[in-house]
């Protein structure tokens, strides 16, 4: 089992980048291969997928993201290609609050994800993440009140200064209001 590899990119296709380490080119599936750059060295963490007809290699560009997928695929009925895509078009504390509130809705925005397999995703893991250290729920927090005042208008650096001082047991309406109030003295 590998952890990482640390490697120059050489290719990118649609769905995977060849990553070169020692004269060697390793093929790894990835969410969203044209985010990396071509001739640039990244450490990628990998999971490898080996079944008697297959050894895949997926990668990742942050351990979280690696140790979600993990995750992912231990829920009956959802193997790699279908839980990678989920990353290209989610975010992870997107993806866990929808877990988390029972939005089938959402989950069923990502590519082969029915009904069935929804329901199974939030039976599976629901709960179990937080606790599990996968995400913080209060960065969760911080960055839908983060996105609302961005929205607003309001610049990051006065963002940041103002988030430290706002209550986050508060639900988000009034995580808002009182960082507005901050932002206006």
């Amino acid at each position: 089992m590998y952890g990482y590899i640390v490697g120059i990119v050489k290719e990118q296709e649609s769905n995977y980048i060849i990553l070169e380490n020692n004269n060697i080119g390793y093929l790894i599936y990835t969410a969203s291969p044209y985010s990396f750059n071509i001739d640039e060295e990244y450490k990628i963490y990998l999971y490898q997928y080996i079944r008697e007809d297959e050894i895949s290699l997926y990668g990742f560009k942050e351990k979280e993201e690696r140790d979600f997928f993990l995750k992912l695929i231990n829920v009956k009925g959802l193997g790699c290609k279908m839980a990678l895509p989920m990353f290209a078009t989610g975010s992870i504390s997107g993806i866990i609050d929808a877990i988390e509130r029972e939005n089938i809705l959402y989950l069923k925005k990502f590519p082969k994800i029915g009904d069935k397999v929804a329901r199974q995703i939030i039976l599976d893991l629901k709960g179990k993440l937080v606790s599990a250290g996968i995400v913080n729920s209060n960065e969760n927090s911080n960055e839908e009140l983060i996105e609302a005042l961005s929205s607003l208008g309001y610049k990051m650096p006065d963002i940041k200064k103002v988030i430290k001082s706002v209550n986050s047991d508060l639900p988000i309406e009034g995580q808002i209001k009182e960082a507005l109030k901050l932002l206006l003295k």
